[in-house]
């Protein structure tokens, strides 16, 4: 029996709502006590000295990609987990669109057996279910089957074409009780473009994609939920004000769904594209000045439920293209606590408890999880975290098999010390 003893470290927990510097007793995967002081230990108790640092519930990303199976050159299912790890996350969720795509329960069960390679308990890993079984998406797969494997929810990770079938989805999948993700993008209006429409674009000479390209998607997939019952639907990757107004409105009419946005997008806009990084090029593109700040104050208000990582591993052959011709993605396991605690926290913007219920709490109710709690008698998952502790994003520090993001080659403050599952 391993017993540990953190000893006034700050402790963050959006459960309770509390944020208090406290000891805390871990015993054989158990919290024991937090309390202000604890001095009734055995003599074999791990004693660890937590001024400075903090520690919340384990973080839960909602969904990002993995390059295993089909492109393992990019990410395998081992180097994903250990980049989620080390980035503090104790939950993960893989998107469907894999080569092949995880769209039969005998694949569910084949994904779960090679991610048991990774024997370590941190982080749990879970699976989307495609909805589709077609690169067209017509043909519905076995949903009933795929949740009696074990999947999370449905989603097909890409914009859907043809809203009668998304009505039929959400019909059959009331009696299931799983989730459907969807993200909404009119690829009609969206184009062949690169980047949000607004003048940044026009100077940078990208073409643009206009904010009705996600909004009218979004308007027309709030009428199919609003005839169509119970099902849990969450929005993906909102990006604009617009958007915003739209969930609000849904929201406060009952409607049953959840909304996020990514990391990325609550720390930079069009103006960073200036520098045409194909890093920054990502689907739904960085919004305008005035989106970031809507998204913000929709993520601290609650009407945005959750931050998302949509960890978007390429190569560095993948991503030396012209900006326009390079994937779109980037990665983030690794890197957006410290940058979103730096840049939403560290100025005020942001109290801690937000930012984690963001990340952790709130990401867990969407999946219709039990978020995990800093109480006794709760299991640990937690995620200690130094918002001091300095480090270089380069290869040698980093799990992940990718480097496509902008802050490859920067020192960053702030990094995950340790994870409990």
């Amino acid at each position: 029996m391993t017993t540990e003893l953190l000893q006034q470290v700050r402790v963050i927990d959006p459960v309770s709502g509390t944020d208090q510097i406290a000891d805390v007793l871990i015993a054989d995967g158990d919290i024991q006590a937090v309390a202000a002081h604890i001095a009734d230990i055995s003599g074999d108790t791990q004693i660890r000295d937590g001024r400075g640092l903090v520690l919340g519930p384990g973080l839960v990303d909602l969904y990002s990609h993995s390059g295993e199976p089909g492109f393992e050159d990019r990410e395998t299912l081992v180097s994903l987990l250990q980049a989620a790890a080390a980035g503090g996350f104790t939950r993960i969720n893989i998107l469907p669109d894999t080569s092949p795509t995880i769209d039969n329960p005998a694949f569910v069960v084949q994904l779960h057996k090679k991610g048991g390679e990774w024997e370590k308990p941190c982080p749990h890993f879970h699976l989307w279910g495609a909805i589709t079984l077609d690169i067209a998406g017509k043909q519905l797969t076995e949903l009933a089957d795929l949740a009696n494997a074990g999947v999370v929810g449905f989603t097909d990770a890409r914009p859907w074409e043809n809203l009668g079938l998304v009505r039929r989805v959400l019909e059959y999948l009331q009696p299931l009780n799983k989730p459907v993700a969807l993200w909404p993008c009119d690829r009609q209006l969206a184009a062949n473009g690169v980047m949000r429409e607004g003048p940044d674009a026009m100077r940078l000479g990208l073409p643009p994609i206009p904010a009705s390209a996600e909004t009218s998607a979004i308007a027309a997939l709030l009428e199919v939920v609003a005839a169509t019952g119970n099902t849990h639907v969450h929005i993906m990757r909102v990006s604009t004000a617009r958007s915003i107004d739209l969930i609000a409105a849904a929201k406060t009419a009952g409607l049953p769904i959840t909304a996020s946005t990514t990391w990325m997008h609550l720390l930079l806009d069009t103006k960073s594209v200036k520098s045409y990084h194909t890093s920054l090029h990502l689907e739904p593109p960085l919004g305008n000045p005035s989106d970031l700040a809507a998204l913000r104050t929709a993520v601290r208000t609650g009407v945005i439920d959750a931050i998302a990582i949509d960890h978007a591993p390429y190569t560095y052959e993948e991503k030396v293209q012209a900006f326009a011709e390079a994937p779109p993605g980037a990665i983030g396991f690794e890197l957006a606590l410290s940058l979103l605690w730096k840049y939403l926290v560290e100025t005020g913007e942001f109290t801690a408890l937000e930012l984690w219920r963001s990340l952790s709490t709130r990401s867990a109710e969407c999946l219709k999880q039990q978020p995990s709690a800093i109480a006794p008698h709760q299991k640990a998952e937690l995620t200690l975290f130094d918002p001091q502790q300095t480090w270089k994003v380069e290869r040698q520090n980093l799990h992940t098999l990718s480097h496509n993001t902008p802050w490859y080659g920067q020192q960053l403050q702030g990094r995950v010390v340790q994870t409990w599952c």
